[in-house]
């Protein structure tokens, strides 16, 4: 069974969020060990700014594969003819 157009958004929005946690928490937990210590909107927006290049990255990543995969099955399917 193909994942649908609806469940691939909910699938991606879901990945983010919980990525954006794990920044988060992660920010919070590991920044005071290195005597970094700013306010949590600060955190917030330092987490947005990487979930933003995540995004970007992944995108990037998938469209390049995305990009291969499609010309990999053309020289396949130009060797079967």
């Amino acid at each position: 069974m193909q994942q649908t157009k609806i469940g691939s958004l909910i699938e991606s929005l879901m990945n983010i969020l919980i990525g954006f946690g794990i920044a988060i928490t992660s920010q919070v937990i590991i920044f005071p060990l290195f005597d970094i210590n700013i306010p949590f909107s600060d955190n917030l927006q330092i987490g947005l700014f990487f979930t933003a290049i995540s995004i970007a990255r992944s995108y990037i990543i998938r469209r390049w594969f995305n990009a291969k995969l499609h010309k990999a099955a053309l020289q396949m399917s130009e060797k079967i003819s």
